[in-house]
């Protein structure tokens, strides 16, 4: 049986030269039903008006929830695909950390639902700052040419 811990540098380490990478995703924390992943506001992550920009968010959302469903199959045979992501910015955020924990709402063989909550903290506080959904598909590599 894997570790936990083992997952998650699983997952930083297949990260590499990505576009996780690249925006400075980090994996902190996996359950069996859930996964957690931090990234930093930095200049990089930015809109021209100096906010986070909200594709910042969804590829943070769209990777965690894809990354999650990966961790239920086979990808040996198998791959993980988001079919569908819906993204609601709730508020704008400047600087700090953000948090994004992924969790499932439906853990199928072929079709997985996932949510997806993204928070920062100002002065100790916590404040979701966006919420996703999205549907993953697992699909076997023989059927992909």
């Amino acid at each position: 049986m894997v570790k936990n811990s083992e997952i998650i540098n699983q997952l930083n380490q297949i990260s590499k030269n990505t576009l996780i990478e690249t925006l400075g995703i980090k994996f902190i924390s996996f359950t069996e039903d859930s996964l957690i992943a931090e990234l930093e506001v930095c200049s990089k992550v930015l809109q021209p008006m100096n906010f986070l920009h909200g594709g910042t968010s969804l590829a943070l959302a769209e990777t965690i929830g894809s990354c999650l469903s990966m961790t239920t199959t086979n990808l040996d045979e198998n791959y993980v695909f988001g079919s569908e992501v819906n993204g609601y910015h709730l508020k704008p955020v400047k600087e700090g950390k953000i948090i994004a924990i992924a969790t499932f709402i439906h853990k199928g063989r072929s079709t997985q639902v996932i949510e997806i909550n993204i928070f920062n903290e100002i002065e100790g506080k916590k404040f979701k700052n966006c919420f996703v959904t999205m549907i993953n598909r697992i699909v076997k590599k023989d059927r992909i040419k």
